[in-house]
């Protein structure tokens, strides 16, 4: 038996396409079902649903075998015991630096909120700068607003939150994608069903991007 991890949400619907070309369909939609444990049209194969930030915690510890997570959350991490075999180039987005409109220059040690605090200590740390890291957990965008922070560092897809919230991307940190993970044990003691699992989703990945080529090469009408 083979079990993949993932999440609810964005990640899940971008995934399920690339899922299906790979022959693989849950019994159950997630977004509605109350299981955690869905199974699917194949009989070695399930699908546990868990909170993003736990899937590499699962795989990691063996009790998933493939999961599927945002870059963000592997960041966080850190990686231990596991593999990284594919970028599904999927629930793209970007990891920047914002702070307040108008707001031409950081102070020299800078308030930084976010939840990326590994991350975020690891960005300023390379620029040599010494920055106060506040961890929140969420309406990050309220910290430079009310004087909690100097600046923040979150996920932006359109940037849309940010401009409501009078705040402006100052630096990308780090692009975002979902990747497909893999446990380091069951990579050697499931070696050929898994690899036949990462070459079916590296086949539906590459004909998904192909496509999407495809189309922003296509001539106008």
């Amino acid at each position: 038996m083979l079990t993949i991890a993932i999440s609810k949400g964005r990640i899940y619907r971008e995934t399920l396409p690339l899922l299906d070309a790979a022959g693989i369909r849950p019994g159950d939609d997630p977004e509605s079902s109350r299981k955690l444990v869905l199974d699917t049209n194949r009989d070695d194969l399930r699908l546990l649903v868990l909170r993003a930030q736990d899937v590499p915690t699962f795989v990691e510890h063996g009790a998933a075998d493939l999961g599927i997570a945002g870059k963000d959350v592997l960041l966080e991490h850190g990686g231990e015991g596991l593999y990284e075999p594919l970028d599904l180039r999927i629930a793209r987005c970007r990891l920047v630096v914002a702070a307040r409109r108008g707001c031409n220059e950081l102070p020299r040690r800078p308030r930084v909120a976010t939840k990326y605090v590994a991350s975020t200590r690891r960005f300023f740390a390379a620029a040599g700068v010494q920055a106060e890291i506040i961890k929140l957990y969420g309406s990050m965008e309220l910290a430079p607003v009310v004087g909690l922070a100097d600046c923040i560092v979150d996920v932006v897809d359109t940037g849309g939150t940010l401009a409501a919230n009078g705040l402006v991307e100052v630096e990308e940190v780090c692009a975002i994608s979902s990747r497909l993970i893999a446990n380091k044990a069951s990579m050697k003691m499931k070696h050929a069903p898994m690899k036949a699992i990462i070459d079916s989703l590296a086949k539906a990945v590459a004909e998904a991007n192909a496509g999407r080529l495809g189309a922003d090469r296509a001539p106008a009408p």
